[in-house]
């Protein structure tokens, strides 16, 4: 399967990457419908700062996690969840935006690809 979607995760400890949320699947659905050029994906992927993530894949990885409990801060929920959703929003709006704009040629689409 690799060869298809590129690298060979099988002996890597860590995979970090894009957090995902519902807008990536959207974005997913709308580029292998051919209405989303690859020219923008990228940006589209990073709207709305949604940070990183990471996928601790193997037990050597798990072993080697600390907490940092001077790192912690506790945030008020109601507050956090209206920046929250206030940033989701936003970045709903600059995608929509984005993928209706002139850089969006739609020219080089999933299915050139292949």
């Amino acid at each position: 399967m690799h060869r298809k979607f590129g690298i060979d995760t099988s002996t890597y400890d860590v995979i970090k990457g894009w957090r995902a949320n519902a807008s990536y699947f959207y974005i997913a659905k709308e580029f292998v419908r051919d209405n989303v050029d690859t020219d923008i994906l990228e940006e589209l992927l990073s709207l709305g700062g949604l940070g990183i993530q990471y996928c601790i894949k193997s037990e050597l990885a798990y072993s080697k996690l600390t907490e940092n409990k001077e790192g912690l801060i506790r945030v008020e929920y109601s507050v956090f969840n209206d920046k929250y959703n206030q940033r989701d929003v936003r970045a709903r709006e600059n995608m929509h935006d984005l993928i209706e704009s002139d850089a969006n040629k739609v020219t080089n689409v999933f299915s050139t690809l292949f």
